[in-house]
């Protein structure tokens, strides 16, 4: 049985789910290495705005198949939490996997109170991103990302603040590793 510290829990969820800020407050709970690196953080050391930088993704396979072998890579040794949209598909050997769902209205006004702009942007931005996101994962890697049944949790992240949402996923890590929650639970 692997302990704790040799642990690989994949996190994944549409943009606005609440995948990067779970994926963190988990790690540092379980004292686990965060894996968070995304098209985000790459569009910010290419230096090119982040909407521009999607689009070249959409047309150059080489961005993804950078980003998610980075991830792979660091995640291997096991001891992380990997946050990102492909984690559940792409970390085959994941003890855990976790997809965050939320409704498209849900998650646009999270993207809208994140980052500004006009409510109705945000929306059809996300629905877009998502329609597209989804175009390329299954030309990329023929993963459709609205099949997420196969993931051993998954949470309606609608109505749950960060906090309950990453006590629920701690519980099944102990659950997991057979070790009594209250009884092994951290107070970090």
């Amino acid at each position: 049985m692997k302990n704790l510290s040799e642990i690989k829990i994949a996190v994944s969820g549409k943009s606005g789910c609440g995948n990067s800020t779970v994926s963190r407050l988990l790690a540092e709970k379980l004292g686990l290495k965060l894996i968070n690196y995304t098209f985000h953080n790459m569009a910010e050391e290419a230096g090119i705005p982040f909407e521009e930088f999607c689009r070249r993704a959409e047309n150059d396979p080489s961005f993804d198949y950078a980003l998610d072998d980075k991830q792979l890579r660091l995640a291997q040794n096991g001891g992380v939490v990997l946050g990102s949209r492909l984690a559940v598909w792409l970390l085959k050997d994941a003890d855990l996997k976790v997809y965050l769902y939320a409704p498209a209205e849900i998650r646009s006004g999270r993207v809208h109170r994140r980052e500004g702009g006009c409510p109705r942007e945000r929306a059809a931005e996300t629905e877009a991103r998502d329609a597209r996101d989804s175009a390329r994962y299954r030309r990329l890697y023929n993963i459709d990302n609205n099949d997420y049944g196969f993931c051993d949790l998954i949470i309606d992240t609608s109505e749950k603040n960060p906090d309950q949402i990453v006590s629920e996923i701690v519980a099944a890590v102990y659950k997991m590793l057979e070790i009594g929650y209250n009884d092994k639970r951290s107070d970090k």
